[in-house]
């Protein structure tokens, strides 16, 4: 293998300058704070990390050769996808070195980019430097907080904090489970509500706001809470705020528990659930790929990141709540469904399944998609990308890609205004966007939000 990697290493010379890429942040990350994790007892980690030890992400352009993104779109592919812009005809790729080789003698002419080489050492500086803190209800809130947003958490801890929230301001924050998952984990809604006397409760119009359905995805779970602490911060400032007197908010910070805690166990990069499928030692089913509008049987197999199970709502949580919709909220109005996902830095609109159905208000959805993604700009200088959500899901490549996802399924039966925000980067870090992102990307989702609430609570909606 040793032989193999500078003809690799000369193939990425050839080719880095050929399309555009985001240069990962090397120099401001905290590789300085973390030590390698070779050099450390294995037994003192988390998971293992030598698990990546050979494999490597890169970006491939298919712009100059077709047959490559068909190749890309087989189930008994060696490799892992992260990632893609259709706009610059890329995807972002895990692949084993020995693979590359492979990929390389059957696409001669193949164009790509490393985008992280040491993969073990990305996902270990991705886990807080210390041991995790339980949160203690004798400490004041909102310091807590703000050390909170300073690293990712495991479940145990998020929802010591969600505890922590609920009983400082429980006028307003009420936990509520709504079912336990394949492994027996609690599915957990946060409902975020101030009084109002001069509007029912049942007249106000709901927001949902859904974080970690794909568990290797933790900045969507740690911007979702942001959003929580965000709301609270303007009810202590701005109680009477209109945001907060005419709307109800609804968030599921973590969708997919059992994936999410498997990442901080086992694998950091886990993308499905948890449960079991008709293959033994083959566990998972990806829940965006399972609610039961324009549900199709997923070709990927059952081993693989996009299986969609057997048949629609096969995965607890996705069937859980449809449940709980059906049972508790067929009153109340859901007027705004966003879901967190990363990352690409893209603001996606109806529908997923397929590119030949428009969605009922179309020009209203991109007009609001485009005002939130200006928005985020003003805020931060982001950039966001708007397209319809079929186009990313390559539905027009192959359909079953695009079928039964959360997004639809709100779109057509729920929510008046549906989106999915994938968040940053453009794929210098991809899943693994060090902790000092936590907070900017919480800001600029935070703004977007806002823009959101106030444009839909505008006198002309």
């Amino acid at each position: 293998m040793k032989v193999l990697l500078p003809l690799l290493f000369l193939l990425q010379v050839v080719w880095c300058f050929q399309f555009p890429f985001t240069i990962p942040d090397i120099f401001s990350s905290s590789s300085h704070q973390h030590s390698h994790y070779s050099k450390l007892d294995p037994k003192d980690l988390p998971i293992d990390f030598a698990q990546y030890k050979d494999d490597v992400v890169i970006r491939l352009s298919y712009a100059n050769d077709p047959s490559l993104k068909q190749f890309l779109t087989k189930p008994d592919i060696q490799f892992i996808k992260w990632g893609k812009s259709n706009s610059q005809q890329t995807v972002d790729i895990q692949i084993k070195e020995e693979e590359l080789v492979k990929l390389i003698e059957k696409f001669p002419s193949l164009e790509y980019r490393t985008i992280i080489e040491d993969l073990g050492q990305r996902v270990y500086e991705t886990f807080p430097l210390q041991e995790q803190q339980i949160l203690s209800q004798d400490n004041d809130f909102h310091v807590q907080s703000e050390l909170f947003f300073k690293e990712y958490h495991d479940l145990t801890t998020i929802e010591s904090w969600l505890n922590l929230l609920q009983s400082t301001y429980p006028d307003v924050v009420k936990i509520e489970e709504i079912g336990q998952t394949f492994e027996h984990r609690k599915l957990n809604v946060v409902h975020f509500s101030t009084p109002n006397d001069d509007v029912k409760h049942k007249d106000k119009k709901t927001i949902v706001i859904t974080g970690g359905v794909h568990a290797r995805e933790w900045i969507s779970v740690s911007s979702t809470l942001y959003l929580i602490y965000q709301l609270i911060k303007l009810y202590s400032t701005w109680p009477n705020s209109k945001i907060l007197t005419q709307l109800d908010f609804l968030f599921i910070p973590v969708i997919n528990p059992d994936g999410y805690e498997y990442t901080w166990t086992n694998d950091r990069l886990w993308r499905k659930n948890r449960q079991e499928t008709p293959i033994p030692k083959c566990f998972g089913i990806d829940i965006d790929h399972s609610y039961g509008y324009h549900w199709t049987k997923s070709s990927d197999w059952a081993c693989g990141e996009e299986y969609s199970g057997e048949f629609p709502f096969e995965a607890f949580e996705s069937r859980l709540w449809d449940e709980y919709l059906n049972n508790t909220n067929k009153d109340h109005s859901i007027y705004g469904y966003i879901d967190l996902h990363s990352y690409s830095q893209e603001i996606l609109y109806p529908y997923a399944y397929s590119c030949n159905q428009q969605p009922r208000d179309e020009e209203n959805l991109i007009e609001l998609a485009w005002g939130i993604a200006k928005s985020i700009r003003m805020k931060s200088g982001t950039n966001y990308n708007v397209l319809p959500a079929c186009i990313d899901k390559d539905s027009d490549l192959l359909p079953d890609l695009g079928s039964g996802s959360g997004l639809d399924y709100m779109y057509h039966n729920r929510a008046f205004w549906a989106y999915q925000f994938k968040l940053r980067d453009t794929g210098g870090h991809g899943f693994l966007l060090p902790a000092k992102y936590i907070e900017p990307v919480g800001d600029e989702i935070a703004t977007a939000i806002l823009y959101f609430c106030k444009f839909i609570l505008s006198d002309e909606r």
